[in-house]
């Protein structure tokens, strides 16, 4: 379970690098899904970064897996900050994703610019693309994590 779990979270956040240039084509039909990030974050003093929000969705037509995938950008630097799988049955839910930055940099708390993406991995063409449902970016207050 675990594994697919790191699985899960491993393939989101290498698309919400993909999705995150791609955040301006989200569909305009707020009828096919919702996602919102909360204004604050935490940051461990080991840089593990933690985010989260709410989110909303129907099923995809073609069954594929529906992602909540995060990120925070401090300074020019965009950190991927992992992926959560949606339940999309048309319900509010909550989302928390936990991460380290890929390249090295300890995070630390302070100000930056979260982005928050749904996104559909459609395979109706046959390989599996990134359809993004919806996305919310602004500003973030990363405060640093109890205990």
């Amino acid at each position: 379970m675990k594994k697919n779990m790191l699985a899960t979270a491993v393939v989101a956040a290498a698309l919400a690098a993909v999705a995150a240039p791609m955040a301006s084509t989200a569909r305009a039909d707020q009828s096919a899904g919702s996602v919102s990030a909360n204004p604050t974050g935490t940051v461990a003093k080991d840089g593990t970064v933690t985010l989260s929000g709410t989110y909303r969705c129907s099923a995809p037509a073609d069954g594929g897996p529906v992602f909540v995938s995060s990120s925070v950008q401090t300074g020019s630097v965009q950190h991927s900050i992992g992926g959560t799988a949606a339940t999309c049955d048309g319900l509010d839910h909550t989302w928390v994703n936990q991460g380290q930055s890929g390249d090295g940099t300890t995070l630390t708390p302070g100000p930056g610019q979260v982005q928050a993406t749904l996104m559909h991995l459609d395979s109706s063409g046959g390989l599996p693309l990134p359809d993004i449902i919806a996305a919310d970016r602004h500003q973030v207050d990363l405060h640093p994590a109890n205990g």
